[in-house]
């Protein structure tokens, strides 16, 4: 049992950075006006961990993932990893502190556009 279990993991694992190869390189059209707080908000708040347009750095995961969509990750999980940062269990980056400075306004127009990002990178 703990074998298949660790390949399941492993496989999981794969299947994550097969994603994070595949990730957008860029939004492939302008992003819309609404969601530019959300955007200038990310690159001052999250993009030096996650990347440039969310998709990843040697420090954060992509966010151009299904791991990271609605699905798996709601929105209410971005809340809460703001406030109370998160420990590392999916990903080889460590523990993301919890950030300061950053209100749960702040969070839902970061949410929106990462949601955005997601949409154009065709993951959901």
């Amino acid at each position: 049992l703990g074998a298949l279990l660790g390949a399941f993991l492993v496989l999981g694992v794969a299947q994550e950075l097969l994603w994070a190869q595949k990730a957008a390189p860029t939004p492939p059209r302008p992003v819309p006006a609404d969601l530019r707080q959300g955007q200038a908000l990310y690159a001052t708040h999250c993009a030096a961990c996650h990347g440039a347009d969310a998709r990843g750095t040697d420090k954060g995961p992509t966010f151009l993932s299904k791991t990271y969509t609605p699905y798996l990750h709601a929105d209410i999980a971005f809340q809460l990893a703001v406030e109370r940062g998160v420990r590392a269990h999916h990903w080889r980056f460590g523990d993301m502190p919890k950030s300061q400075g950053v209100s749960r306004e702040d969070v839902r127009a970061i949410v929106e556009y990462v949601r955005w990002l997601q949409r154009e990178a065709g993951i959901y």
